[in-house]
């Protein structure tokens, strides 16, 4: 049987690149790992961590193909980041002007939960821990 360890990182691509730098490291957090440009490609590549765990590659390639990417939509459904108090979190993201979803409650664990958008509209969520 395969044997996978963890998940090593998620992969996204953005259609602005400053915006999004600015929104998963100044509004998330997220810290730089590393930044190459790829002069070739017309693209950059950002390496992000978390806590110290590499998660996130963010890419810019000129004029990517939309794809729908609602929660309900097929694929990956969403991103989500825990947290000990959505609330908080929900009123950081508010503060920068940025559209939360009421909190809800997980049926099934009993745990805290809201949803919102990056600046693609790709969905993230926050999860309680």
């Amino acid at each position: 049987m395969l044997q996978l360890n963890h998940i090593h990182h998620i992969a996204i691509i953005c259609s602005d690149y400053e915006r999004s730098k600015r929104f998963y490291t100044e509004i998330l957090g997220l810290q730089i790992i590393q930044e190459v440009h790829r002069a070739e490609r017309n693209s950059y590549k950002l390496d992000l961590e978390l806590n110290g765990q590499y998660v996130i590659e963010l890419f810019s390639f000129p004029n990517p193909p939309a794809r729908p990417s609602r929660p309900e939509a097929l694929g990956l459904r969403h991103l989500a980041f825990a947290v000990s108090d959505v609330e908080a979190a929900k009123k950081e993201l508010e503060g920068h002007g940025i559209d939360v979803e009421p909190v809800r409650i997980d049926a099934h664990t009993g745990r805290r939960f809201t949803f919102f958008s990056d600046p693609d509209g790709l969905p993230l969520e926050f999860y309680e821990e």
